[in-house]
């Protein structure tokens, strides 16, 4: 039986193709995207420049610089892959597994299969593990598997936004080391919105998106490599015909199964050959930088606090409501929230209300999680108290008009005062 495209909600054009590019100002308060910071969208409005003005390759230099600061590392090959956060997961897998290789993953929520879907597309052999959605692997759970398969590499998330949920990492690059692995983790959905230490954790790859707490668009991907995971993928150097230098010489790997993903050509990109690959998203490197350049001035132990308040704040408000908070509340990541929707709700409709009347988006799930808790995000620009009261009024209206039973008002006041204790 053969596949059959799935369906278009028209053939035709509609009529309001043509007309001015003027979306609804909503306030995003799910998982991500978030709403870009001001200073973002005024920096990617500045004048493009070719990829390789003298100007733009200090603008690289200059970010590779800041995302080391980001990343708490010290690593050479910390830099921007062009394209959404999974752009930067998948190139570091893709270029970093050879087909065979022994992929150890370790899943607690959606983003932990997708390291899974990608790994068996580069032809490793994997293994997954899982812990139940709401809850984290212990340092002993990892070291156990990681003795039992032998992998070449590990992959884990930091924070799943799927459940909501943030790993411990302190342990995990130690246990990898010893037993001669390396460690891969997926930053996206908690980077610049808690501690997250890659030199002082032994993290050999991180991985990351602009759209949550750092701030910005999608669209951007930092990723940071250690030492030993950039020579893992630079044995794999294969550069493309048309700007082979003289005397060039192919890595002794198997070539990358991707030229846009190819990790290695990506390094010679940024490295001082600026050996040409891709043309440089040049608006979204505009963005990256001044992502950056926001949380370092900022400062780390601001920001962390800033999303931690934003956090405690809706927690105390949605407990006054009378709602249920999803999970082990221990490992609860700082800018996301799940909570369950009450019994007699139709979810759905209730986000429907908070997005058509007042204009604030919140989130649903997915998974065995569809359907039963919402997803509040407090993060990067929105890590604010004026937005977490904001969203919980509207809340409190759409809840009233749903049946819930509770204290109007309760909420709000909570909130409002877990940020003035």
């Amino acid at each position: 039986m053969s596949l059959v495209l799935p369906p278009l909600s028209s053939l035709d054009d509609p009529s309001s193709a043509l007309d001015d590019l003027n979306p609804l100002p909503r306030l995003l308060m799910g998982p991500g995207p978030i709403n870009a910071d001001p200073r973002v969208l005024r920096a990617m409005s500045a004048q493009l420049l070719g990829q390789f003005d003298p100007q733009f390759r200090l603008m690289m230099r200059e970010t590779m610089a800041l995302y080391r600061q980001v990343f708490e590392t010290r690593n050479d090959w910390t830099f921007i892959v062009d394209g959404t956060a999974r752009a930067g997961i998948e190139t570091a897998l893709v270029s970093a597994v050879e087909p065979g290789d022994r992929v150890l993953v370790c899943s607690f929520g959606r983003f932990g299969q997708l390291f899974s879907e990608i790994a068996r597309r580069a032809g490793a052999e994997v293994k997954v593990i899982e812990v139940e959605w709401g809850t984290v692997f212990t340092p002993e759970r990892i070291e156990t598997e990681v003795k039992a398969f032998s992998p070449r590499l590990v992959a884990i998330c930091q924070g799943d936004t799927s459940t909501t949920m943030c790993q411990p990492l302190e342990e995990i690059g130690k246990i990898c080391h010893r037993h001669g692995a390396l460690l891969q983790v997926d930053a996206t959905a908690s980077i610049a919105g808690t501690p997250l230490k890659a030199d002082a954790w032994e993290i050999d790859c991180i991985t990351a998106g602009l759209q949550k707490c750092l701030a910005g668009p999608s669209g951007a991907a930092p990723v940071t490599l250690s030492d030993a995971f950039a020579r893992r993928i630079y044995r794999r150097r294969h550069i493309e015909e048309g700007v082979r230098p003289n005397g060039y010489v192919p890595g002794e790997g198997k070539m990358i199964g991707t030229n846009y993903f190819d990790l290695a050509m990506v390094i010679d990109y940024w490295s001082d050959s600026a050996l040409n690959h891709h043309t440089e998203a040049t608006t979204m490197l505009y963005g990256a930088r001044e992502c950056a350049r926001i949380f370092v001035k900022e400062g780390h132990a601001a920001v962390f606090k800033r999303h931690a308040d934003a956090s405690r704040a809706l927690v105390a408000g949605l407990s006054a409501m009378g709602l249920k908070l999803f999970g082990d509340l221990k490992h609860k990541m700082p800018n996301v929230t799940g909570v369950y929707i009450p019994e007699g709700v139709n979810g759905d409709r209730a986000r429907m209300g908070m997005l058509n009347d007042f204009n604030i988006e919140i989130g649903t799930s997915f998974g065995p999680l569809h359907g039963k808790i919402w997803r509040i995000g407090t993060m990067g620009y929105n890590a604010r108290k004026d937005c977490v009261l904001t969203t919980l009024a509207a809340l409190d209206t759409v809840l009233a008009a749903e049946g819930h039973k509770f204290q109007r008002g309760a909420g709000i006041d909570a909130a409002r005062q877990s940020y003035l204790a």
